[in-house]
């Protein structure tokens, strides 16, 4: 009895695999692309953890996304063009948590996003024939350690 409860957890000590890297979906968000561009921009490189603490002080208005050659007005201070996108934000800190739970399950050290891409998704019909905003985000994390 006893060498079969030692072969069951021989094996599932075995079963551990270290993965190189974690990704999240997030699938037709109402959040508008032009913001989701720009904070993709902005958080690709980083480690998770840093980027939804900037984010949190995007939502507090405390920093603006840097949004260049977007359209959109200056802001004060040394940024040049900006915003403050609070709705984009909060589902990207929805995904970042996510994406952060999901490399500790991979055991991945010192997680870097690697990927922060954002799409367009099917914009539904609303009232009055108008068109609702919809994205498709992709984040991708990696560990920043060669091994």
């Amino acid at each position: 009895m006893e060498e079969k409860t030692n072969k069951i957890e021989n094996k599932k000590e075995e079963k551990k695999v270290v993965k190189e890297k974690a990704l999240v979906r997030g699938l037709s968000l109402a959040i508008s692309p032009k913001s989701s561009y720009a904070i993709c921009d902005v958080i690709r490189k980083k480690d998770p953890s840093k980027a939804i603490q900037f984010l949190e002080r995007v939502i507090i208005k405390k920093l603006a996304v840097p949004m260049n050659n977007r359209e959109v007005p200056h802001r004060k201070g040394n940024l040049m063009a900006g915003r403050y996108p609070i709705n984009a934000a909060t589902e990207f800190i929805k995904l970042l948590k996510q994406l952060k739970a999901n490399a500790e399950v991979s055991n991945i050290e010192s997680p870097v996003i690697t990927l922060a891409v954002a799409n367009r998704a099917s914009r539904p019909y609303r009232r009055g024939g108008k068109r609702a905003k919809r994205t498709n985000v992709y984040l991708e994390v990696k560990s920043a350690v060669k091994s």
